[in-house]
């Protein structure tokens, strides 16, 4: 008989650090009540803690799979819609069906409006691990399930430097320079010293030989953005991330057609549906998918039209406790058009210590992790932090 899922768990993850994410509170920035901090360069809230949500599906046979999702903000809500909303349409499926499962828990809740946030976090959580106990119970490593090996090692690039001063973000460039690394992305929510001051410093710090990129974080209008962008072109990024704001899509395009250096955008597209509106004749030169909002299911349809369109792909990394990232690692080493993945150094190596992997991160790159499914498990340390919400 055929194996169905039985049980699904969900596991709150939270991990203390000293230093909020992005980097050391700046002038008028507090954490509040809730742990949250709401960055001024930006306006949009972050956590002061590491915190995702995971989930471990069982199968009727006592097979299982490990799953994770988005979950920086408000962890109990995705968690909540899992167990209310999804749960009661999974028990019973063959993880065989992942994509119609993706489908049919989507389908559940679009006409409502409910075409991206937490819902899909919730899809993503239980696709990834669908896809884990598919691979697992198939005895071969996830990336065999999802395409041809293009690749050994996973290039990374360089995402954040979080020190409370251009000064000590530059001495922090230099020291990664100095161990080998050649691609910086800089983060414009915490350049209080300019956004451009910032860029010109780093290129002269690092030379011509580094590529820099810039992370606008949705701060500008199109107009701003381009005059932005014209302003630090003489420095020569590689490309500039998230210029406008995420629902200005004929903004997006104006610039990415406009702009002298590269558009990259993604992180926050959820599905193919939200990528086909901005995937059109002026495309962005970048998609950026985080495995954490698309699953890998949305993953690899969002990255076909990309293929399509001659678009890179530079996946997106984030907080977590680094299932989804083992997920999107699998994912990439199978895209024909992948460029780099982004590697946040300051979350990464906190990720390892969660789990029973042996991925790993040396050289300017990822090494995949070996073993059936993601090839990841959630080590002492995970159930050390893990609080089983169902």
């Amino acid at each position: 008989m055929t194996a169905t899922v039985a049980k699904v768990e969900t596991f709150i993850v939270t991990v203390p650090r000293d230093t909020p994410y992005l980097g050391p509170l700046g002038p008028g920035e507090r954490v509040n009540a809730r742990g949250y901090v709401v960055r001024k360069g930006n306006g949009t809230i972050y956590p002061s803690v590491d915190r995702s949500l995971a989930v471990r599906i069982t199968c009727s046979d006592g097979s299982e799979g490990w799953g994770e999702t988005y979950g920086i903000c408000a962890p109990r809500a995705t968690a909540e819609i899992i167990d209310d909303l999804l749960v009661p349409e999974l028990l019973g499926r063959d993880p065989e069906d992942v994509e119609r499962i993706w489908d049919d828990l989507y389908g559940l809740m679009r006409v409502r409006g409910c075409s991206s946030g937490f819902h899909v976090d919730a899809i993503t959580a239980l696709d990834i691990a669908l896809w884990d106990l598919r691979a697992r119970r198939h005895g071969v490593p996830l990336w065999r399930m999802l395409g041809d090996r293009q690749r050994e090692r996973v290039t990374g690039y360089l995402s954040g430097l979080p020190a409370a001063t251009l000064e000590g973000r530059v001495e922090m460039a230099r020291r990664f320079q100095a161990q080998g690394h050649d691609a910086f992305k800089i983060h414009a929510v915490v350049s209080s010293e300019g956004i451009a001051e910032e860029v010109a410093a780093l290129r002269e710090a690092l030379g011509d030989g580094a590529l820099l990129m810039v992370d606008l974080h949705w701060k500008f209008s199109p107009e701003e953005a381009l005059a932005l962008i014209e302003h630090m072109a003489v420095h020569r990024p590689y490309f500039v991330e998230a210029p406008v704001k995420p629902e200005d899509v004929d903004g997006l395009a104006w610039l990415a057609e406009r702009s002298p250096t590269p558009i990259a955008a993604g992180e926050e597209w959820y599905t193919e549906y939200e990528a086909r509106l901005r995937l059109g004749p002026h495309a962005v030169a970048f998609i950026q998918p985080e495995m954490g909002h698309t699953g890998i299911t949305q993953f690899l349809r969002i990255n076909r039209l990309a293929e399509a369109r001659g678009v890179a792909t530079a996946p997106h990394a984030t907080i977590g406790a680094g299932l989804f990232l083992a997920a999107s690692l699998h994912a990439s080493v199978t895209l024909p058009g992948l460029w780099r993945h982004e590697w946040q150094h300051s979350v990464f190596s906190r990720s390892l210590e969660l789990l029973e992997t042996d991925m790993g991160y040396a050289d300017g790159s990822y090494s995949l992790p070996t073993g059936p499914g993601l090839g990841a498990r959630p080590g002492k340390r995970f159930w050390d932090h893990a609080e089983r919400v169902y």
